[in-house]
């Protein structure tokens, strides 16, 4: 068995992908590792992230798939799921023997324009009856019911600089996912949206293009408030506690439909 030791990147994954198919190696008898765990009888492969491999790989997904089944792949890979990486190897490998093509990756060399003569465009989580392809479609739906949570609970606050700020801490690796929602509704606005969870930072300056920044840990930012900041924010508890009606009062639904994990990043519950 060969193992492919890799990091807990969509970059590191895609380039394992690549080099399973690029080395020739028997797919039934290959696995992608995020841990360190030793298995017995196998030859470990580490791998180094690797651009240019990992985006052959993505427009071969797109290409062979469609949007929409890359784009889950890529919400599948964004959970803490430690079998993530085998799980979502397995899909793309049954996905090109659903769509006929075989070994096609290996055969296009992941060329964009490229793809195998005759070669039928299928989707990845057709077979659904497969073990791997449901449990990558189940990561998916996991994270992105956790994006659609945090797009609706995200608060911002004005910082004394005139950027909008706001922190939350996702189960999953959510700002890829959020920050073109928020750029494509606030695209003059400086905003930052923090993980704290990940130290990982959404930028998104004014009418440019947002990006992702990695801090160290030590990069804990200290938000200093706008001078109006602190009482808009009580207007809005005085609002929110106001439009409540105390007879519908309902803590155990309130708490299904908006877990606790998510009350200590929004204003209102502060």
């Amino acid at each position: 068995m060969i193992v492919y030791r890799c990091e807990d990147t969509l970059e590191s994954i895609f380039t394992a992908v690549y080099l399973a198919y690029e080395e020739k190696r028997d797919l039934q008898d290959t696995y992608l590792s995020l841990t360190e765990d030793p298995m017995l009888f196998a030859t470990d492969v580490p791998v180094t992230a690797d651009e240019e491999k990992a985006g052959k790989v993505a427009r071969t997904l797109v290409r062979r798939f469609g949007e929409r089944d890359y784009h889950t792949i890529c919400l599948a890979l964004a959970t803490e799921d430690t079998q993530k990486a085998q799980t979502v190897f397995r899909t793309i490998v049954q996905g090109l023997a659903w769509t006929g093509t075989g070994r096609g990756m290996q055969e296009s060399r992941m060329q964009p324009g490229n793809s195998h003569q005759g070669s039928s465009k299928g989707h990845l989580f057709d077979n659904l009856a497969d073990d791997s392809v449901h449990k990558a479609f189940a990561l998916a739906r996991y994270a992105n019911r956790e994006v659609g949570h945090l797009i609706e609970f995200v608060r911002f606050e004005e910082l004394e600089n005139g950027i909008l700020y706001s922190r939350v801490g996702p189960k999953v690796n959510a700002l890829a996912f959020m920050m073109p929602h928020f750029a494509d509704r606030l695209p003059i606005e400086n905003f930052v949206i923090f993980d704290d969870r990940r130290n990982l930072f959404g930028i998104h300056p004014a009418g440019k293009a947002w990006y992702l920044f990695h801090g160290e840990e030590t990069d804990q930012p200290q938000p200093v408030w706008s001078g109006e900041e602190g009482r808009y924010q009580e207007l809005f508890r005085h609002f929110v506690k106001t439009i409540a009606i105390k007879e519908r009062y309902n803590l155990k639904l309130q708490r299904n439909m908006l877990p606790l994990r998510f009350q200590e990043y929004m204003t209102e519950f502060q």
